[in-house]
């Protein structure tokens, strides 16, 4: 739903490169050069950018008063 804080392998802190992330590859840059310059390059802090699918929007439209 969220970005983790950390990577859930190898502890990096990368919850605060996701809104980067997102803004660039929305504004039509190759999600590789992206990660690459934002400093990720473990195999699990990659796999956790590419595979994170961003429920917050769907997940809020639930919540209770």
């Amino acid at each position: 739903m969220i970005i983790p804080i950390r990577c859930f392998s190898c502890g990096k802190p990368v919850a605060h490169l996701w809104e980067d992330f997102q803004e660039r590859v929305k504004a039509g840059e190759d999600r590789k050069k992206v990660m690459d310059d934002l400093g990720l390059e473990r195999y699990c802090c990659r796999a956790l950018f590419l595979g994170h699918v961003d429920l917050i929007d769907t997940a809020a439209r639930f919540k209770r008063f």
